[in-house]
């Protein structure tokens, strides 16, 4: 007889229940907006880690690069905000309050609605956003991070107020139900399959701010005008790895734009990738089981972060885990003696 799987999640107080509504609406638009789903308390952990980062006490390693803001070969439009230092990839695995951040309980309980039941963690980044700088045009997530079955989905959290002038999202309601359009060549590895479309054309320069370098710009012509999703600290706003969305420059003289930006995945997709790097043929065993279960090597906590995962039914098998001589946690199913 085969093992059955009721997931279910540990009881505890705040839990954040996501309603079915919510649910249809996230798979209908591509994005779900939670207003105040994190206290003031919160924010105020979450801001001080933001202006740590600002302060230079968390060091990223893109600031290691040698990209020059003056060099014209460079075709990356992003390399100058890491080298300025106005976003910082992976700060989770630097930092104890980064980690606590991107394994917020109430994040995953929405999280877990929309795309679990097992979730993985996969990214963290502080985006700064001073005066002047930040901003990144059209461009879809899972264009950059690929798992298979695709099931990512971001979580962006504004830390301070965020309106059209300091920066905020803009999105394409809907536009999560195209295709991930890819770049020209196969280098980075592809979300679908090769030539399983007749007219999934390759696009060049997304994420660059000018739409008439950026030709993604073109396939979100089609749809009616992108809308701004202004937010309050500790709004969330969840948002589907195929949707397209962009910001713009930080056009005020006196105003940041802090938020802090995790990404998640279903914890049976297999994942190609980590930020940084990783052996073989996948980086499963790079990203934190967060939520629910997976038969998939996964990491824990690197900082202790207490996460809630599914506790086994008194009727059903038990899974324990089982350390592994490369350092690797592996489950096993135990069937309980009759």
């Amino acid at each position: 007889m085969g093992i059955t799987y009721t997931p279910k999640s540990r009881n505890r107080d705040g839990r954040y229940l996501v309603s079915v509504k919510e649910y249809t609406q996230y798979h209908r638009d591509g994005y779900l907006i939670v207003r105040g789903l994190l206290s003031k308390e919160d924010i105020d952990r979450l801001y001080d880690l933001a202006e740590r980062t600002r302060a230079g006490s968390i060091k990223p390693k893109e600031t290691t690069s040698s990209y020059q803001p003056e060099d014209e070969e460079n075709k990356d439009p992003l390399k100058a905000e890491f080298v300025q230092q106005t976003r910082v990839h992976m700060v989770s695995r630097l930092d104890a309050t980064a980690e606590w951040g991107m394994l917020h309980p109430r994040i995953l309980d929405v999280t877990e609605a929309i795309i679990g039941p097992d979730v993985y963690a996969l990214q963290s980044m502080m985006f700064l956003n001073p005066p002047g700088r930040g901003g990144q045009g059209w461009h879809q997530d899972s264009y950059y991070i690929k798992t298979h079955p695709d099931t990512m989905i971001g979580a962006w959290i504004a830390l301070e107020e965020v309106d059209e002038d300091n920066g905020c999202l803009w999105v394409v309601p809907g536009s999560n139900h195209e295709p991930i359009y890819p770049p020209e060549g196969y280098g980075g590895g592809n979300v679908h399959a090769l030539d399983a479309f007749k007219d999934l054309k390759a696009v060049a320069n997304v994420s660059h701010l000018d739409d008439e370098v950026n030709t993604l710009s073109k396939v979100v012509a089609n749809y009616p005008p992108p809308i701004p999703v202004p937010m309050k600290p500790g709004d969330v706003l969840f948002f589907h790895s195929h949707l397209f969305h962009r910001s713009f420059p930080n056009r005020t003289a006196d105003r940041y734009r802090r938020s802090y930006v995790c990404h998640y995945c279903n914890a049976r997709s297999w994942i190609p990738w980590d930020h940084d790097g990783y052996e073989g043929e996948t980086g499963n065993y790079r990203q934190i089981l967060a939520r629910g279960r997976t038969h998939l090597p996964y990491a824990a906590p690197a900082f202790g972060t207490e996460v809630y995962l599914s506790e086994a039914d008194d009727e059903s098998d038990s899974v324990r885990m089982m350390g592994m001589e490369d350092g690797m946690m592996m489950p096993v199913v135990q069937k309980k003696e009759q």
